[in-house]
């Protein structure tokens, strides 16, 4: 079995899709090659920087300066170059089978097995920008009516790509995806020694993730500012993640309302099972998710979870070990959030169990039925571990 799959993902700093096709590559061994592989990974990179816009070290770009027009075609020559040499790559070594994990598949004339994470562009246009929204009503469809298969994160996913776009039922296999042996509960030394090299108080609520539209951070802000003083003091609000698309709003309350919140910014993940095993509770608002992965990785550190109850596809990875809130009631978050800080009682409660329901969410398993579709994709004799299908 001849797999490649597409690593250009993991090639940018780190959100939600560079670690699923890091990790799940890393899970395959041998099995399944990666693109670009280590010797053409420089200048990939290179390639796709200039093609953003970037030079790579995080500052503005040359092409910062240059009009949108200019910068609009090099972008495109950027990514039309990398598509044509991926092309090649693929004929060049005789794979049999492509897997795509990021939406979007390239041409290749090769067997195509698509991720589909979300289906938040074309259901909830309003929550991306406009370029990003044009380019998946132009391709996401076609795309998925060329694959030969589809993996889903959840079983929620799989049932909008049937509701939504007509998918054919057979042609969808949810896969959960895992979370890292390095999400465990600490020792407290250790919580101790990572709280005070990144300066965290003793108990802080959380919130890991980019903060844009789809987030919902700007209803935690706002019941977080109406908590009385001594609550935000006793237990800040902790922001772990970049500042996104569209996210005035959040910008200009914070900067109204600052007391007892603290912003990390992007968070290496060397640190974030220490974050999250130092938090009170991880808070995650979201209007809706593919899978919700900061929830289970709190629940894997020992962590309590509080959700938002708009999102199909996180109650079903959580199941029972969460409190859901109205997702936009400021006056519920309020209320979870003073109660979590004041009482412990239910702060332990939050947790218990928490640990034991996220060790079914392991890399492995999510290698071992993602290498079961491509064998039935091409027709090989299954494993004896059989993929597992919605009911």
């Amino acid at each position: 079995m001849r797999v490649v799959m597409n690593g250009l993902a993991a090639l940018k700093p780190k959100t939600g899709i560079g670690h699923y096709v890091a990790r799940l590559h890393a899970e395959m061994g041998d099995e399944v090659a990666l693109y670009p592989g280590d010797s053409r990974a420089r200048v990939i990179r290179r390639c796709l920087s200039l093609a953003n816009g970037g030079g790579g070290s995080g500052k503005p770009g040359r092409m910062g300066s240059l009009v949108p027009a200019f910068k609009g075609l090099l972008k495109h020559l950027g990514k039309t170059a990398v598509e044509i040499h991926f092309a090649r790559h693929c004929r060049a070594l005789g794979y049999q089978l492509y897997h795509e994990p990021n939406f979007i598949p390239f041409a290749t004339g090769l067997p195509t097995v698509v991720s589909a994470h979300d289906l938040s562009v074309l259901l909830h246009p309003e929550w991306h920008p406009a370029d990003r929204v044009r380019h998946h009503e132009r391709h996401f469809g076609p795309a998925l009516r060329r694959a030969e298969h589809i993996l889903t994160l959840t079983h929620e996913v799989r049932r909008e790509l049937i509701d939504h776009l007509g998918v054919k039922p057979n042609k969808i296999t949810p896969v959960w995806i895992g979370v890292g042996d390095e999400f465990r509960p600490l020792p407290p030394q250790e919580l101790e020694v990572a709280r005070e090299r990144l300066k965290l108080p003793p108990r802080y609520f959380l919130c890991v993730g980019t903060i844009e539209p789809r987030k919902n951070i700007l209803t935690v802000l706002k019941a977080f500012a109406d908590l009385p003083a001594n609550v935000r003091e006793s237990c800040p609000l902790v922001l772990a993640g970049p500042w996104g698309w569209k996210s005035e709003p959040e910008r200009e309350f914070l900067a109204a309302h600052p007391a007892g919140v603290i912003r990390l910014g992007y968070v290496s993940a060397a640190d974030l099972p220490a974050i999250y095993g130092g938090a009170t509770a991880l808070l995650f608002p979201s209007h809706y998710e593919g899978f919700g992965l900061p929830p289970v990785e709190m629940l894997a550190c020992g962590g309590g979870v509080i959700a938002s109850n708009s999102s199909a596809a996180v109650r079903e990875v959580v199941g029972r070990h969460a409190a859901f809130v109205e997702t936009t009631d400021v006056a519920s978050w309020r209320e979870v959030l003073h109660r979590t800080a004041t009482d412990r009682d239910f702060e332990a409660e939050l947790r218990r169990g928490g640990t034991a329901h996220a060790r079914q969410f392991t890399w492995k398993r999510a290698a071992t039925e993602t290498l079961a579709v491509y064998r039935q994709v091409l027709g090989l004799k299954p494993t004896a571990v059989p993929v597992r299908w919605a009911a």
